[in-house]
């Protein structure tokens, strides 16, 4: 029998960012009225006839079974009283791009897998922390403290690794996979848990005789290919602990916002005008310090009954410039004002970068 050397780089430092229950998180923290109820985004099935998939559910919906991607009238069958949300995905979009900002203070190394998760190398980082346990601390307090969301993280010296750990303590957790505790910690994993195993795959491993990461790496890699082929020998890889594939950053941006809700509504035309001015200052600094221009200027406005109002502005030439941004933003916001009725959320945003 052939055998093959397994070499493992344990030297790079990588972190899985996954937030909890993204999409029912930023509407229970745009509408507090939800907190402590179930939430299910998901168009409600009584108004669809019953068609529609839940996108995601808070914790509170998962209690009674809830999940991404099963049908809306399972998930009302499963719990009639949850409410459901349509979701607004184009403002998913924006917290993710701010979510991403508050990654790219730390490292460039970021490559985003969907709206609400990513994997981070920060072997090499932008404040020379030679812990990643303390960067990942760190985004997690950033991203609490300036989002007002949740977020668990994995650390590990791979991503297969990083992503298995950051699932592991959830809400809120943090996991680290050191290098020495690999191999016994995937020994007790079950195979279903390892990414790229789905239904099928593990109940095939099962009648093998396989059903824990153990049995993995007790097996040959030359069965495990005969009977799985070329996915046979990435399993006995990641069962050793050995994924050599890279963060791969996504360098297109395609705008870049800020945006804050306030606890105390805003009346106040001189107020709102000067939160304003804040967030296009802010905005300009990262276009500016990203060496980026965009020619489309977007205001975002969220009233005391929750009515939400954005308006945008193309201009004629790519802007960076704090002066263009406000005076546009300031344009649009005189535009959509409405009298005497308070304000809980503003943003300023530019794209066409």
């Amino acid at each position: 029998m052939l055998v093959f050397p397994l070499i493992n780089d344990t030297s790079r430092k990588i972190i899985h960012v996954d937030m909890d229950a993204f999409f029912a998180s930023i509407e229970e923290r745009d509408n507090p009225k939800l907190k402590g109820k179930p939430v299910v985004i998901a168009r409600n099935p009584l108004e669809t006839g019953g068609r529609g998939v839940v996108s995601t559910a808070n914790y509170e919906a998962r209690k009674y079974g809830i999940h991404s991607a099963m049908s809306a009238k399972e998930a009302y069958d499963l719990c009639p009283q949850a409410i459901f949300v349509s979701g607004n995905y184009a403002h998913y979009q924006e917290i993710s791009c701010q979510m991403h900002e508050i990654f790219h203070r730390y490292t460039d190394e970021v490559e985003g897998m969907a709206l609400d998760e990513a994997y981070l190398d920060v072997t090499v980082n932008k404040i020379n922390a030679t812990s990643a346990v303390k960067i990942a601390k760190m985004i997690q307090h950033d991203i609490f403290t300036e989002l007002h969301l949740t977020s668990s993280a994995g650390v590990s010296y791979n991503k297969f690794l990083a992503k298995i750990a950051s699932d592991i303590e959830k809400p809120r957790g943090l996991t680290l996979i050191a290098p020495e505790e690999a191999l016994a910690f995937l020994a007790d994993l079950p195979v279903a848990k390892f990414h790229g195993v789905g239904v099928k795959t593990a109940e095939k491993l099962e009648a093998l005789g396989i059903t824990e990461g153990r049995d993995i790496q007790n097996s040959s890699p030359q069965f495990l290919a005969e009977k799985l082929g070329v996915f046979g020998w990435e399993l006995y890889l990641k069962a050793n602990g050995i994924n050599r594939s890279p963060v791969k950053p996504n360098r297109i941006r395609k705008s870049v916002g800020k945006e804050k809700t306030y606890g105390k509504l805003l009346y106040l035309e001189t107020d709102i005008k000067a939160e304003v001015s804040k967030l296009s200052k802010k905005v300009a600094m990262v276009l500016q310090n990203k060496k980026l221009k965009g020619h489309i200027i977007v205001i975002k406005i969220r009233y005391a009954d929750f009515t939400t109002f954005t308006k945008r502005l193309s201009l004629d030439e790519k802007v960076s410039d704090v002066s263009t941004i406000d005076q546009s933003a300031q344009k649009l916001l005189d535009d959509a004002l409405r009298e005497n009725i308070g304000i809980r959320l503003l943003g300023v945003t530019v794209t066409g970068l």
